[in-house]
């Protein structure tokens, strides 16, 4: 009997209690067998339950002490404490002391190279809890046709160049087995390549034509919107006549607009201007990338473009926007060159000629058109480079742009395109432009939410330098704005990072802790949750995240990565199968 109760207690105590009734008058087994065996036809076997947690659902409503049942990679109960506690589970986790929170969502992540070819654990992402990433910043993976540069994707590039190379890309992902889900914006630069090459000017009827049929097949495929980048070339060649044609395209699939806008420094506030222009003039949604005023002698514009987004909103407009808690930007170190000096793609060999290296000096040191010049506006001593590969140029890593330049008794700009063009690529760097005032501004506003612009890392085997928001986004505003600051709630807080990113992008079934919705779940400490990663030393995990589940699938456990790779893909609403 022992052993049979140990197999299937319900059915165990069902002989039990038919074997006494038995004793005492017969037909009694009849009359005890029919209300067990509805019993048993209503117990659950959970996968995983988790007790003795806050639970802070992901809806902003305030946090309250319950259970959570876990069943076939979903969420099946959702309870008071101790609903569950004699719950039948093939796994039991005791969070007390704890908060359980939905998975964050990252609405900016840069992990599809890591997703496709690199560590798919993205061990920095998961370990500050992020259960869900979302791609495409300018540029997404596919679809690419011989316009666009193979790159990384040399690989796949025949894969990526069909009709559904889109949806070629993501399955690409989700073939090597991920510990997060992924999917993906459609980027602006990516269309324009697709039709335009390199090229700037506007472009022609055909072209567009050809970026509108890329639009629509991308939409059917999964794609959440478009998604542009509009200080980097070639992507900033394309004017807001033809973003508004390519816009339109999405509408009838529930797109989103979500844009790194063509300014956010001194044009910052026309920038958002344009956006709107944008949105309205294709009537979708509209996103904003890591709002910022950058520059000191633009901070001021902080709430003016709080204030001009609110009055957008208060007339209909659907605008809104994300940010990531830090002060300083990341970028490549080509931001400090003017646009047109990477123009059909020869930025390279304009370096290595000596009339335009004095051509792109003087635009950067007296600017003469309208564009981003990122280290006039960090400064030379506000610049520091992480992304350097040449054994030559190690010893400049983690050193700013000023001191290089003593070293090299040159002045910075010139400093600056000799090592672009000894590296041969962009060089990974980091500008320091904002105000921590305006950050916790921006953390209060009710539109926002939150994002990395970083993709995943893994310390143990990491050679370059990253920025510190790759490892610590949403443990900083959980430990430092959160509980040491007071700048918002801890369920707001949980809310912008994840329910709120989800009703953005129409993800129907994540982003909340209730019933139906997929199990993604974070479990970590109020008291202790931080950052760790700093700008000088930024391979180091945040702390107080212990347990993340994908799925039902734990791939954190006591803050260690378990090896599970249980992601899948999320499509957008306009998806067809």
């Amino acid at each position: 009997m022992m052993g049979s109760l140990l197999e299937n207690p319900a059915k165990a105590w069902l002989n039990i209690l038919s074997l006494s009734c038995l004793t005492v008058f017969a037909g009694c087994q009849r009359a005890v067998e029919e209300p067990v065996v509805a019993a048993i036809q209503d117990v659950v076997q959970y996968d995983v339950v988790i007790v003795n947690g806050r639970i802070v659902d992901g809806t902003g409503n305030g946090w309250f002490y319950g259970d959570l049942g876990i069943k076939d990679q979903k969420i099946a109960t959702v309870g008071p404490s101790g609903a569950l506690s004699t719950a039948l589970a093939t796994e039991t986790i005791d969070a007390s002391g704890h908060v359980v929170s939905p998975g964050f969502i990252d609405i900016q992540s840069h992990s599809r190279y890591d997703l496709l070819y690199g560590d798919t654990r993205v061990i920095s992402k998961v370990t500050q809890g992020v259960t869900t990433e979302i791609m495409g910043e300018g540029s997404s993976s596919g679809p690419i046709n011989p316009n666009s540069a193979p790159g990384e994707d040399r690989d796949f590039f025949e894969a990526f160049s069909g009709d559904r190379g889109f949806d070629a890309w993501l399955r690409a992902m989700d073939d090597r087995g991920t510990s997060v889900n992924q999917g993906s914006f459609l980027g602006a630069t990516t269309v324009r390549t697709y039709a335009m090459d390199s090229r700037m000017g506007v472009a022609p009827p055909v072209a567009l034509d050809t970026m509108k049929a890329v639009v629509r097949r991308a939409m059917e495929d999964g794609a959440f919107g478009i998604a542009s980048a509009l200080i980097y070339p070639p992507g900033n060649f394309a004017g807001t006549d033809e973003l508004i044609e390519i816009a339109s395209a999405m509408k009838p699939y529930g797109g989103v607009y979500i844009t790194h806008m063509r300014s956010e420094a001194d044009q910052f506030l026309e920038a958002i201007d344009e956006a709107i222009e944008i949105g309205v003039g294709a009537d979708v949604p509209l996103e904003i990338y890591h709002l910022k005023a950058g520059g000191r002698r633009n901070w001021n514009k902080a709430s003016q473009a709080i204030a001009k987004i609110d009055e957008a909103r208060a007339a209909g407009v659907d605008v809104q926007a994300n940010m990531y808690p830090y002060t300083a930007g990341g970028t490549g170190l080509t931001a400090c060159f003017p646009p047109w000096a990477s123009a059909d793609g020869k930025l390279f060999d304009n370096l290595a000629d000596e009339d335009m290296r004095d051509r792109i000096r003087a635009e950067v040191t007296n600017q003469t058109e309208e564009w981003e010049n990122m280290c006039m506006l960090a400064t030379p001593e506000g610049v520091l480079l992480l992304g350097l590969e040449k054994p030559e140029n190690q010893k400049y890593a983690g050193r700013y742009l000023d001191d290089i330049a003593a070293e090299y008794g040159k002045h910075w700009i010139d400093t600056a395109m000799d090592l672009v063009l000894s590296e041969d690529q962009r060089i990974g760097t980091i500008y320091f432009m904002m105000d921590e005032d305006n950050v916790r501004l921006q953390l209060q506003q009710p539109w926002i939410k939150f994002g990395t612009d970083a993709g995943g890392v893994n310390p143990a085997v990491v050679e370059n330098l990253v920025h510190p928001r790759a490892y610590g986004t949403y443990p900083r505003i959980l430990g430092k704005y959160v509980r040491e600051e007071g700048v918002l709630s801890l369920e707001e807080a949980v809310r912008k990072m994840s329910s709120a990113v989800a009703t953005r992008l129409s993800i129907t079934d994540r982003g909340l802790l209730a019933e139906g919705f997929y199990a993604d779940v974070v479990i970590f400490d109020p008291a202790t949750v931080i950052d760790q990663a700093t700008y000088e030393e930024p391979h180091q995990l945040s702390v107080g995240i212990r347990d993340v589940l994908v799925n039902g699938v734990a791939v954190v456990r006591d803050g260690s990565h378990t090896g599970q790779k249980p992601g899948m893909i999320v499509r957008g609403p306009g998806y067809i199968e």
